[in-house]
This record gives C-alpha cells, sequence and structure tokens, in this order.
C-alpha cells in the first residue's frame, strides 16, 4: 500500500514532467539490480547505519547514473523508511504506465522456450483479440508438459496438457460405473 502511494505520486510527477518512459527505463534497471542484490535494499533500511549516511550511499551510486527525480525518490524512500517498498513502488508505477499506454502485460508458461517466431505470432493475436500492444513475459515451467497456460488482466487461459489431464481425472472420478 505505502509503496503504491509513493509509486503513483512518482509516475504523476514524471507525466506531468513528460519523463515516463525514461525514468520507467531506469526503474526497471533498478528493480532488476535490486532484485540480483537483496543485501542492498537491507543496507539501505538497515537503522545501525546513520539515515545520512545510506542517503551519501544512494548518492554515490546514482548520482551520475538516474533522472534527478528517480535519485530523490530513492532517497525519500531511504528518509522515510520504505526504501523495502521499492518493488512496490515500481510495480504501481509499471501499471499506471501500462494503463496509460494502452499495454497489457502478458504472462505465457510453457513446456519449452518460445521461439520467437512463437512468440510473435502469439503477440500478434493476442493484440487482434484485446485491442491492446502487448507486453509478453514467458517463462518455462516443464511441469506443463506440453500446451501453453496464458494469464492477463486478472484471466487465465489454461490449454496445457496438464490441466487437459485434470480434468479428464475429475470426468473418471465423476462416472459411474
Amino acid at each position: 500500500m505505502i509503496g503504491n502511494a509513493y509509486g503513483q505520486g512518482l509516475y504523476a510527477l514524471a507525466k506531468e514532467e513528460q519523463l515516463t518512459e525514461e525514468i520507467l527505463q531506469q526503474l526497471q534497471v533498478l528493480s532488476d539490480s535490486f532484485s540480483a542484490n537483496a543485501d542492498y535494499l537491507k543496507l539501505l533500511s538497515s537503522n545501525n547505519i546513520p539515515k545520512q549516511e545510506r542517503l551519501d550511499i544512494l548518492e554515490d551510486a546514482f548520482a551520475d547514473k538516474t533522472h534527478p527525480y528517480v535519485l530523490n525518490f530513492l532517497k525519500l524512500l531511504t528518509e522515510k523508511g520504505y526504501i523495502r517498498h521499492f518493488s512496490e513502488a515500481y510495480k504501481a508505477y509499471l501499471a499506471q504506465y501500462r494503463q496509460d499506454h494502452g499495454i497489457l502485460a502478458v504472462r505465457a508458461v510453457s513446456a519449452i522456450v518460445l521461439s520467437e517466431p512463437q512468440k510473435q505470432k502469439l503477440t500478434e493475436k493476442l493484440t487482434a483479440i484485446t485491442g491492446k500492444k502487448i507486453d509478453l513475459q514467458c517463462k518455462v515451467d516443464p511441469a506443463v508438459l506440453g500446451g501453453m497456460r496464458i494469464s492477463f488482466d486478472g484471466k487465465q487461459v489454461d490449454g496445457t496438457v496438464q490441466s487437459r489431464l485434470r480434468e479428464m481425472e475429475k470426468q473418471l472420478k465423476n462416472t459411474v460405473i
């Protein structure tokens, strides 16, 4: 909830200044970096390190690499003790960006890696169905066995072998002999 409010606030500022794309790119890089180095956020959250020292760490690390709004955003979260909510803030910013730009996040789970032509065909089909730009995220899950499970906009289309086997199992259990 806290991160959501901060993310939306940053988006509103970025939109007003026509910087939504630039700031989104920088937040994506930071999100990836923080995911890969979870200890960095712990360091920035630590009360064992004086607040000014943590703010100086941010200044040294990001002053020349990020837009001042992004740096100030990180400092504000750190100063208020909310830096651990960065991921939530990033997701809120991203959701608002996607909404404003007609982008639909779609997650496709398959047993094998999809080829580029398969991804392109899936993206085109989903664009035709939804009328939106598609941000396709693909994941491989060997448990799927075959087929594909697609999730978007709170909906799920499950065309996996795994789901078909579950459905057959239900039918067999309900069959009276």
